[in-house]
């Protein structure tokens, strides 16, 4: 079992995600990515998404890629409220685990982190260090 800080580096490969920052988050059930805009489609009788994101905060630098829908959920957020939102499934590197994960779809332009870690990711292989940071490395 590796341990994790609260916030940790990572990738997400399949996405062509290279690094992203991610907080660890306890308290949240999905793990959630940021994504600025949302363009659905259709190809072969599966709904996709054109998906376009800031994968670094403060930075305008945009990244987009195409991902198949694996189901739309609603989710409520820490502040109470609820929305609706695309869930995709992705390949998530950090430190040793190498695994595929489902990740839920929002704006996170006004968060400092583009992506939240959930618990149903972690569940099984880290244990949380809150008074670390980054103990997987940089």
């Amino acid at each position: 079992m590796q341990t994790l800080g609260w916030k940790e580096w990572g990738s997400l490969p399949q996405l062509g995600i290279e690094r992203i920052r991610m907080k660890v988050d306890t308290g949240a059930k999905t793990s959630c990515l940021h994504a600025f805009k949302l363009e659905p489609f259709e190809r072969d009788g599966q709904q996709w998404l054109n998906v376009y994101m800031h994968p670094h905060q403060d930075s305008l630098y945009e990244h987009s890629f195409q991902v198949p829908v694996y189901e739309q959920r609603e989710v409520t957020d820490s502040g109470g409220h609820t929305e609706v939102r695309y869930v995709i499934r992705s390949q998530l590197k950090l430190g040793k685990f190498d695994q595929t994960v489902e990740l839920t779809l929002t704006n996170r332009d006004t968060m400092k982190f583009r992506m939240l870690l959930g618990r149903q990711a972690m569940r099984h292989n880290f244990m949380v260090d809150p008074a670390a940071a980054h103990l997987l490395g940089e």
